[in-house]
């Protein structure tokens, strides 16, 4: 009986220490803000002022895209994703007035029928030139481009935008 009563002491003391050691790991955290939840969408590698990467391509229609000539509101969508397919029909409704270009990543000609009335449309495999640029890897992906061609805001939903959108 006294080796039991000795581990059940040991357990406990054990348990205390675990319990304080938790504790000022949580403190510090909270001093280093890491606990503050940042879920405002997909991990976007251009944040607010970063600058677009140089890029030239073409649309669907066969007008060219670069970034000099690129302002407005951009949209990554990729073929399989069943979020993109949710936000596409939203996005082309917008009335915000900012120009529309939609990237397509992946072979999706429904995706590209759904934006291409209301955006200018870039279809591009994986990894293309527009994706690169603007260092995205994560889908859907919405970024407003200024004029200079640095990034105003970043989301992965409209709402996460400054925008207003329709209900």
């Amino acid at each position: 009986m006294p080796y039991l009563a000795a581990a059940v002491v040991l357990i406990g003391l054990l348990s205390v220490l675990n319990l304080a050691l938790t504790l000022a790991l949580v403190r510090r955290l909270r001093e280093q803000g890491a606990t503050r939840p940042r879920d405002t969408g997909p991990p976007t590698a251009l944040e607010p002022g970063s600058q677009v990467g140089e890029f030239t391509t073409t649309t669907t229609e066969g007008d060219p895209v670069s970034r000099e000539n690129l302002i407005g509101l951009v949209g990554f969508f990729s073929a399989g994703c069943e979020p993109c397919h949710d936000l596409a029909p939203r996005f082309a409704r917008l009335t915000t007035g900012l120009p529309r270009l939609a990237v397509v990543t992946g072979d999706d000609p429904e995706l590209v029928a759904v934006l291409s009335p209301a955006a200018r449309v870039v279809a591009e495999e994986d990894g293309g030139v527009v994706s690169r640029a603007f260092q995205n890897t994560w889908t859907p992906a919405l970024y407003i481009v200024d004029g200079e061609g640095r990034v105003v805001a970043a989301g992965g939903r409209l709402e996460d935008l400054p925008i207003e959108t329709p209900a």
